[in-house]
């Protein structure tokens, strides 16, 4: 069940202020995996306790499970995981300017709200600036892994990375299986009813690019 969060309300335009993150990681130089969307968090639970060599930060727009997420990883204590409820989309520089250049190499997005209505469309996850921001603060030769089960969402977002100089898609056609070792509650969910899962991997690539419009 998708619970569906306005990113555009006033609550939700105000960039956050980051955390100490020394005080959240213990390595906090280790390379970082950033979850964008996290819902629940099961996902990089599952793959912080798998690579305690890597730190995992998830970001979700819904406080409620943001909270819970960090009772569980409180409670495991595990000092490779955090939970942050942001938007992304104006919130992503401050969170990643305390980081040294290259930490950031994993980048997920998978199964965002798909918004179908098209005067809704602006509210989608993946919209330009938030292209632009991760090309930013990517390490060269990291990735960004992209899932749906909607087609046209997985078009739209593949179609946003694309249109970056900074990114290179793998490949032409849909994955037929996930690279990570972990897979989401939404994608077992799609696989166990015999649906398609959109899968997409983009390299960041050793590019410079202007200023972009980011609208």
């Amino acid at each position: 069940m998708r619970q569906h969060v306005n990113p555009l309300s006033q609550k939700y335009l105000t960039p956050l202020t980051p955390p100490n993150w020394d005080k959240i990681y213990t390595q906090p130089t280790q390379p970082l995996h950033l979850d964008i969307g996290c819902a629940r968090g099961e996902f990089i639970l599952r793959m912080a306790t798998l690579k305690p060599d890597w730190n995992f930060l998830g970001l979700e727009i819904r406080e409620p499970l943001v909270q819970q997420a960090n009772a569980l990883v409180s409670e495991l204590k595990l000092s490779n995981l955090h939970y942050i409820f942001c938007n992304v989309n104006n919130s992503l520089p401050p969170l990643l300017n305390y980081f040294p250049k290259g930490t950031l190499q994993r980048v997920t997005i998978q199964f965002p709200d798909p918004w179908f209505k098209k005067r809704q469309a602006k509210r989608r996850l993946v919209q330009p600036k938030l292209v632009n921001d991760l090309a930013t603060y990517l390490a060269i030769g990291g990735y960004v892994f992209l899932q749906s089960d909607i087609e046209i969402v997985a078009k739209e977002m593949c179609d946003r990375f694309n249109e970056h100089p900074a990114f290179n898609r793998q490949g032409t056609d849909w994955l037929t299986t996930n690279p990570l070792p972990v897979p989401t509650e939404r994608e077992t969910y799609t696989i166990s009813r015999d649906e398609p899962v959109y899968r997409a991997l983009f390299v960041r690539i050793e590019r410079e690019w202007g200023k972009l419009e980011c609208n």
